[in-house]
């Protein structure tokens, strides 16, 4: 007799799908404050601090362009052999590129290989990541109960929250440990190669997962599909365009958060960075008790309503952006944050169910992790540099504008949808 579970526990669930999209955020995050703080001088030739700033953030881009292609690669296998073996594959990709990020040689010492590597391994890290998220949603609504797909769809969607703590977490100990050029020397590096050791306990986890019974059912039945994208473009293109929209008001509201804001916050405003990681973690919180309310009531009253208000809420507080941010108070910048991340939970927690609703069994892989990484090209990929470019053509206010405009869009596109949680599986 087998030693694994085949009927898993609701909390191996919120394990087994929330521990992967933790360590693989956990991954993508700290470039993102790396890119904030010490990239541009690091990998890229000196001159202004503005350009290597915006080199930093290019390269902070390369990952989005990636993550559709890891979607698709992922998807592809996913649908075709199983959710379980591409989720462990996923893991390794992202942690390997991560931990040899912690590994490379500056300009100074390796000259222009060293910004080419550098964008390697973040190609490298957008492809696991575009395999990861849409494996860890479909392990866990595929075994959600009936009526709790929202519920059990928020379980990845937590994983965002405590990656990002743990990144914020690491830095802010560094940042008080060592001194600032302790820290852009070689502490900068710790958070990298200390992703290795978070892999092993996730691939420990996810070996021991059995396949869901939804696509145990399509193995039974035969109904796989030799080329799932194919027919996604033929017959569910709406859907995916729709899905990839949507997700835009989440990543925008991070990235604009989190690292234009570490960015901005201090190099302009010169706060600490220990004082700014530290707001950060705080205003983290609440997109942590947003992630599970928010998965709640998308069961309780479905998706788009909880979709809709948070994207209106979220479109006025691009308004509240700037006279925020430039009070240069602690508090008003912490109430900031925090009020902007509520909103990504409260954005994004539905989105676990939301986008694999939205395809049919033997699709939902390829589709659900697409239309995700996808909407990371277009809110996510470029809003640190966009959002750098706005300040100095037009002030804080233009990025307030830009938060505004990619609520809007995502709003557009839920209302364009039709209701997704009563569609049975």
């Amino acid at each position: 007799m087998s030693i694994i579970d085949t009927t898993p526990s609701i909390t191996r669930i919120a394990y087994a799908s929330f521990i992967g999209t933790a360590i693989e955020y956990y991954d993508f995050y700290i470039y993102g404050m790396a890119s904030a703080l010490v990239i541009g001088p690091i990998f890229f030739p000196a001159g202004a601090p503005e350009v290597q700033i915006f080199s930093a953030f290019l390269t902070f881009a390369i990952a989005f362009i990636s993550r559709p292609i890891g979607a698709l690669l992922f998807g592809h296998f996913g649908d075709r052999i199983g959710r379980k073996a591409t989720l462990i594959v996923s893991l390794l990709v992202m942690g390997i590129s991560t931990t040899l990020i912690g590994f490379l040689p500056g300009f100074d010492v390796f000259g222009i290989w060293a910004p080419i590597l550098l964008c390697v391994c973040r190609f490298a890290q957008g492809i696991g990541l575009g395999g990861e998220w849409g494996g860890a949603a479909l392990f866990a609504t595929e075994n959600a109960p009936a009526g709790k797909r929202g519920l059990y769809g928020m379980f990845p969607q937590m994983g965002p929250s405590i990656g990002f703590l743990l990144a914020t977490g690491s830095f802010l100990l560094l940042t008080q440990l060592l001194t600032v050029q302790e820290f852009n020397e070689w502490g900068w590096r710790i958070p990298f190669v200390s992703s290795s050791l978070l892999v092993v306990i996730g691939l420990y986890i996810r070996i021991t997962l059995t396949e869901t019974p939804v696509f145990n059912k399509l193995l039974q039945e035969g109904s796989r599909v030799s080329f799932p994208i194919k027919e996604i473009f033929q017959s569910y293109l709406v859907p995916l365009f729709l899905g990839s929209l949507a997700m835009v008001v989440c990543y925008a509201l991070f990235y604009i958060s989190t690292v234009f804001s570490l960015s901005y916050g201090t190099t302009e405003l010169k706060i600490p960075r220990q004082s700014f990681l530290g707001m950060l973690s705080i205003a983290i919180l609440f997109m942590a008790l947003a992630t599970p309310l928010a998965g709640w009531a998308a069961d309780r009253w479905g998706r788009r309503p909880i979709l809709l208000m948070s994207s209106t809420f979220a479109f006025l507080s691009g308004f509240i952006l700037e006279p925020m941010l430039s009070s240069q108070s602690v508090f008003f910048i912490t109430l900031l944050l925090s009020l902007q991340l509520f909103l990504m939970g409260a954005t994004f927690a539905p989105m676990g169910a939301l986008l694999p609703e939205l395809f049919p069994s033997h699709l939902r892989y390829t589709g659900a992790g697409t239309a995700y990484n996808l909407g990371g090209i277009l809110g996510a990929s470029f809003a640190p540099y966009i959002a750098q470019k706005l300040v100095m053509m037009g002030g804080l206010a233009w990025v307030g504008g830009y938060v505004s405009v990619a609520s809007l869009v995502s709003f557009v596109a839920v209302y364009l949808m039709r209701e997704t949680y009563c569609n049975e599986w």
